[in-house]
């Protein structure tokens, strides 16, 4: 769902702890090459690329300096998501997979994320939760790799999709905490998510 009902977006991942690869802020994100990548260090200078990093750089910096189990971030502006924020509707877990993320912490702010004072607000806001959402704007996500972070994001904007959708017929049913715990025991898995991943991958062919 991210793919596709994203404007915008911005990915990252880290080679070790003095570089992280971010897509240039002037690449058509639909269709990334490898020369839309460049490198930039924890602090979001650029050493390297083509073209200048996105400002969204510091937002993804702020997350490395305090989570340094996260190998990768995407941030994004999903549609239903942002939907939910906007009008003060809580996510609630009504998705089998949408569970895996909650609870998902709300920035309280709209603004764009592209300082250093705005990073260090979303990462405490973020904690450490694999997802947050930002009031009126958009979510970030966070994994081990770029599958987890990507497939997270996809999962959470399925779960906003339906909790959306069902509130517009009645109260959707949100699961219990027993219920939560058994999707996290049986689909926060390797293999699951890489299936996801390529059935999103399948997609650009």
């Amino acid at each position: 769902m991210v793919s596709e009902c994203s404007s915008s977006r911005t990915s990252s991942t880290t080679t070790d702890i003095a570089a992280i690869l971010i897509n240039i802020g002037s690449c058509q994100r639909s269709r990334l090459t490898v020369d839309d990548i460049c490198t930039i260090d924890i602090e979001a200078n650029q050493i390297e690329g083509r073209d200048k990093a996105p400002l969204e750089r510091h937002l993804h910096c702020g997350i490395y300096r305090v989570r340094a189990e996260v190998k990768a971030i995407v941030h994004a502006h999903p549609k239903w998501s942002t939907f939910l924020t906007m009008t003060g509707q809580r996510y609630e877990p009504v998705y089998a997979q949408g569970s895996l993320v909650h609870p998902v912490p709300l920035l309280d702010s709209p603004n764009s994320i592209n300082n250093r004072s705005m990073a260090d607000r979303l990462a405490a806001t973020l904690g450490s939760r694999p997802a947050a959402l930002m009031k009126s704007h958009g979510a970030v996500t966070v994994g081990k790799d770029i599958v987890e972070a990507f497939v997270l994001a996809n999962y959470m904007e399925e779960n906003a999709y339906r909790q959306y959708m069902a509130l517009q017929i009645g109260k959707p049913y949100v699961f219990t905490e027993e219920e939560i715990a058994l999707c996290r025991e049986k689909l926060w898995n390797e293999n699951l998510f890489k299936r996801t991943w390529d059935h999103f991958r399948a997609k650009l062919k």
